[in-house]
């Protein structure tokens, strides 16, 4: 089974105050998440970035997406991203 795939939906365009208007990383977050090589720091960070993004608001659409990433990589979602309203 692969790792926990990047919570980037492939949007990239940081216009929120730094934060891309697509999955809600910084460029900082999103350099740091390609760092990660344990599974547990990659499902830890999709955990806080869904806290991130819930804080933020207006990142509804990036749930089906990511989700929509997840199978297709045969990766089971964390519940975090699973049980995002």
């Amino acid at each position: 089974m692969s790792k926990t795939p990047s919570p980037c939906i492939d949007v990239c365009k940081f216009k929120r105050e730094g934060h891309c208007i697509g999955c809600s990383m910084t460029k900082t977050q999103k350099s740091l998440f390609k760092q990660l090589k344990k599974d547990k720091h990659r499902e830890a960070f999709v955990e806080m970035l869904v806290g991130q993004q819930s804080l933020m608001g207006k990142y509804r659409h990036w749930k089906p997406k990511y989700l929509r990433k997840c199978l297709k990589k045969k990766v089971k979602p964390i519940a975090a991203v699973r049980d995002v309203a």
